[in-house]
């Protein structure tokens, strides 16, 4: 049974095999019910292997959305924030006045 806590996990060779259906013309509503694919599933290994050859999505990340949430990414975020913070003030200053 599939699901969120039961998801489903195929082989690589698999979903290239899919992919390649695909590739060749197949449609992806033949797929998917051929298959008991799901839509997004489908596409989303198409995509991953079109753009960077790989179905992983780690491979597909950049590597700041691979780097773990840690005191680096996090001080990143937060002086992103200020410096919003600090453009957006005068503008709510004029506001006020």
């Amino acid at each position: 049974m599939a699901g969120p806590k039961h998801p489903r996990h195929y082989e690589e060779s698999f979903k290239r095999q899919i992919v390649q259906l695909y590739e060749n013309g197949k449609p992806a509503r033949e797929i998917k019910d051929e298959y008991d694919i799901p839509h997004s599933t489908l596409h989303r290994w198409v995509q991953g292997i079109r753009n960077r050859g790989s179905t992983k999505a780690a491979d597909n990340r950049t590597p700041e959305q691979n780097e773990p949430v840690g005191p680096g990414r996090r001080d990143r975020r937060l002086e992103m924030e200020v410096d919003v913070s600090e453009q957006a003030a005068p503008v709510f200053a004029r506001r006020q006045a």
